[in-house]
């Protein structure tokens, strides 16, 4: 039986162990390596990585995109998309959603990886509907989460809708780590029996189940993993690439792998993990088994991202106070799977609740409007408490969020008129405006000031 591989050392190890600062210039010698490997597919955009590369490494995403594209052409690219969020932290537009998927394509997209935080199938429509009309792969995804109002029987129908929808395949997006060797087994079972679609499982190490849980999976008929070569595999990233190569050869699978090639990619993300653990933004942490995870599961990126923003206030002896705080704060929200944007809508309320020292004595904008209905229906009853003392007499939306959004692109590129040069210029502004306008800025001033060095010798 043919078991695909996804590799993520380029999107979502990067973003679970050194929050996405890995830069273009770390990994581009070895794109060539990679895209003779046998992977399903590579996963390298997407989720943070357009964020970070705006706002701390100076990268234009759309042009890592093509050089992405153009170093790996014989490879599926894939990208994490938020559904209605795109990349960003709110809903947008169904246009803006529809430029962007079409723009991702024909900048060198395959396979969009599809997801919504509430499992609202409501927010996957229109990215579903545009991935395929532009001729690209749409892979539903269930997010998978432990809480008293997920069952079984949840996923199942979540994957009988999707599949309605028209995706391709389905994806169980299991953020936490938190899936049980025998919770994958029961699920993609269950799935098998009423989806005729290929399966998808995304795992972390978090809590030391993940490799486990995916041999599981492969015994249940699973059609695809997600692993990251072994030198930025395990703790909060995926299970490791060879070491699962290894087991699943062993037990008579084919997952299309070249042992020698894989070494060579280790052999050259070896000293650049290293070089981040001399810096101090690999965390020891992140590496760690956290068994504690089944019970506040907080996925990797959020943890790495959490772990980075409490030692920016000289509080990382807060961190458990905060990790006992965030289930807390999940259950007063409905029990929202904690993926982004609600495993950081979670966390920095959770993180607010300790530090204040006052439970909601300060609520985030995100909390609001989550309340409000502005990112979906809640999958539980939220507090009514906390809702009354947000939202006052005020009523939230019930309906499709995104419905009640105007269109923004054309307004957007028309007043960005002699800043943005492209329809991504407009898109990265659209996401990240006050970050996307600082990066336009400091492109046009490199140019500048490559222009003044030719001239000045002549």
């Amino acid at each position: 039986m043919k078991i695909h591989v996804t590799e993520t050392v380029l999107r979502d190890a990067n973003q679970s162990l050194v929050a996405t600062r890995m830069p273009e210039k770390d990994f581009d010698q070895i794109l060539g390596t990679i895209d003779r490997a046998g992977y399903h597919s590579v996963e390298c955009w997407g989720g943070a990585t357009f964020d970070s590369c705006l706002r701390f490494l100076d990268e234009d995403p759309w042009e890592r995109l093509r050089r992405l594209k153009s170093k790996m052409p014989n490879s599926k690219l894939q990208m994490l998309l938020r559904g209605q969020n795109i990349l960003g932290y709110r809903h947008y537009a169904d246009d803006v959603v529809r430029n962007f998927v079409r723009l991702s394509i024909s900048n060198g997209i395959d396979i969009l990886r599809i997801f919504d935080a509430l499992n609202d199938l409501r927010n996957l429509e229109v990215a579903v509907e545009e991935t395929i009309r532009c001729g690209g792969h749409a892979q539903g995804t269930i997010v998978y989460t432990l809480s008293p109002i997920h069952d079984l029987e949840t996923y199942v129908r979540l994957g009988r809708d999707l599949a309605r929808m028209g995706v391709h395949s389905l994806c169980i997006k299991d953020m936490a780590g938190i899936m049980s060797p025998k919770e994958a087994f029961d699920l993609i079972k269950a799935l098998k029996a009423e989806v005729a679609l290929p399966i998808y499982l995304h795992t972390h190490s978090t809590t030391g189940l993940g490799p486990m849980t995916l041999l599981k999976a492969a015994e249940a008929g699973v059609d695809g993993i997600d692993t990251a070569i072994s030198s930025f595999s395990g703790g909060t990233s995926q299970p490791s690439t060879e070491s699962l190569d290894y087991a699943l050869k062993q037990f008579g699978y084919d997952t299309g792998l070249d042992t020698r090639v894989l070494k060579e990619i280790n052999d050259f993300f070896k000293p650049i993990r290293d070089r981040y653990v001399g810096t101090g933004l690999l965390d020891p942490f992140v590496l760690s088994t956290e068994t504690d995870a089944l019970v506040y599961q907080i996925p990797g990126g959020m943890l790495s991202n959490l772990i980075s923003q409490l030692k920016q206030q000289n509080a990382m002896n807060r961190l458990d106070e905060v990790l006992q705080e965030t289930p807390r704060v999940r259950a007063d929200l409905g029990y929202p799977p904690l993926v982004t944007p609600m495993s950081q809508i979670v966390g920095v309320q959770a993180t607010a609740n300790v530090l204040a020292g006052e439970r909601y004595e300060n609520v985030s904008k995100e909390v609001k409007a989550y309340l409000r209905g502005e990112y979906g229906q809640a999958p539980g009853a939220i507090d009514a408490g906390l809702t009354a003392r947000v939202l006052g007499d005020e009523k939230p939306v019930t309906g499709r969020y995104a419905d009640t959004l105007q269109p923004e692109f054309e307004k957007t590129r028309a007043s960005l008129a002699g800043l943005a040069e492209s329809d991504e210029d407009v898109l990265s502004y659209l996401l990240f405006p006050q970050i996307a306008e600082k990066f336009f800025q400091s492109r046009a001033e490199k140019r500048k000031n490559r222009v003044t060095y030719r001239i000045r010798p002549a």
